[in-house]
């Protein structure tokens, strides 16, 4: 009983120590900037949609306020119960990804793509769930490959022989993993959803590296994943590939949004127009409050501004990485280069489509794009950071 107590009063007091300040002061920052810039971007929508000006604003700011309250209550979550839980986060995910493809349970937008539930009052994008469930089940396995004991087989079969060749050479260990992420690639290609294949797959592979694969599996990986995206291409994902060449010659044929943020960008100038006094949000670029909000920050506070924001990115991630160095263990530290690893690739995918730098993908920027379930599980994954933070070992004195 005495062991049992001191056990608990060393956990209570691992879960209670300091969040990292910077990295919180940086998301409410960032967070605070993209519900305003909410405002700005979709009052022209929401009116032409006969709603109040102020409709996209209201919704996103409860969401904001949500998402801090979970943020909050992850931060307070000793962060070893996730090992546990992920096989549960990953499980409901898959559930999730299955439903989205049942006629009534998903809702059909352009292209027939089916990427979201519809759920009473609002719409569920089961990626966002797949995203948080791989990066935890991947940290919680992987955080364990030092300490289990490695297979072998009976050599005296020649199916023995096989495995332990592919054991020895470090195939069989990467099999679980594998088999998850060639599960859900299946899952989101009938979605289709390529954006969401690409999002899982980076922070997925960052996981394994810092775990310690070997560097030639990602190279045959990376070949094989690219080669078989390359041979399913869909129609409307072809188009836009030709798009991104030259949007100027298919301006009515899926290049007029591009066209649009490239003349919002441009128009920004140095300090911008102002803000709030935005041309390209009043009917021009289509939805200026989701993947393309960015473009209207350009416009509206100019080159310093957009630099501004992507110097504050540039800190959180960076901050990230830092609280991954310094995690107490191993769990922890893949845990948070993953979650990292995933806003670093959402930011740099949609700042790059804005600019034509990169074809059109649906990426979202992170804190900025309208979204509410999609921003409460970006805060969650904050406050799973910041709960780690908390347990980063205090310097040593002298």
């Amino acid at each position: 009983m005495p062991k049992l107590k001191r056990d608990l009063t060393m956990e209570q007091q691992l879960a209670r120590g300091p969040m990292d300040l910077p990295f919180l002061m940086l998301v409410v920052l960032l967070t605070g900037i993209g519900v305003i810039m909410v405002l700005s971007a979709s009052y022209a929508t929401a009116v032409g949609e006969g709603h109040e000006a102020t409709h996209y604003f209201i919704r996103q700011a409860a969401f904001a306020v949500a998402g801090f309250v979970f943020m909050y209550i992850a931060s307070k979550v000793n962060y070893q119960w996730y090992r546990w839980g992920s096989v549960l986060v990953l499980g409901l995910a898959f559930l999730l990804l299955v439903l989205v493809l049942i006629p009534g349970f998903h809702t059909v937008r352009s292209d027939n793509v089916k990427r979201w539930l519809r759920l009473p009052g609002f719409t569920l994008q089961p990626s966002e769930m797949a995203k948080l469930g791989v990066i935890l089940y991947f940290s919680a396995r992987m955080s364990k490959r030092n300490t289990e004991k490695r297979k072998t087989y009976d050599t005296r079969k020649p199916s023995g022989v096989i495995f332990q060749a592919l054991e020895d050479w470090g195939f069989m260990e990467l099999v679980p993993y594998g088999a998850v992420l060639l599960a859900i690639m299946v899952l989101m290609y009938f979605e289709p959803h390529l954006s969401g294949i690409i999002l899982i797959m980076v922070p997925a592979a960052a996981i394994l590296f810092a775990g310690g694969i070997k560097l030639r599996w990602f190279a045959m990986g990376g070949g094989l994943v690219t080669a078989l995206l390359a041979l399913t291409l869909q129609g409307y994902q072809s188009n836009r590939i030709l798009v991104w060449r030259d949007p100027w010659a298919h301006p009515r044929d899926g290049g007029y949004q591009i066209i649009q943020s490239l003349y919002a960008i441009g128009s920004g100038g140095l300090f911008g127009v102002g803000f709030g006094q935005g041309r390209q949000k009043q009917g021009f670029l289509p939805e200026p409050e989701n993947d393309f909000i960015f473009s209207i920050a350009c416009e509206e506070l100019g080159l310093i501004g957009a630099g501004l924001i992507l110097a504050l990115f540039v800190l959180l991630i960076l901050r990230g990485y830092w609280i991954a160095l310094h995690a107490r263990d191993r769990f922890g530290s893949l845990l948070v280069v993953g979650i990292t690893t995933l806003m670093a690739v959402q930011v740099f995918l949609n700042i790059s489509v804005v600019t034509n730098f990169l074809p059109t993908t649906g990426v979202s920027l992170p804190f900025f794009s309208y979204g509410g379930t999609a921003l409460m599980i970006q805060l969650v994954e904050m406050g799973i950071v910041l709960g780690v933070s908390r347990q980063i070992p205090a310097p040593k004195q002298g």
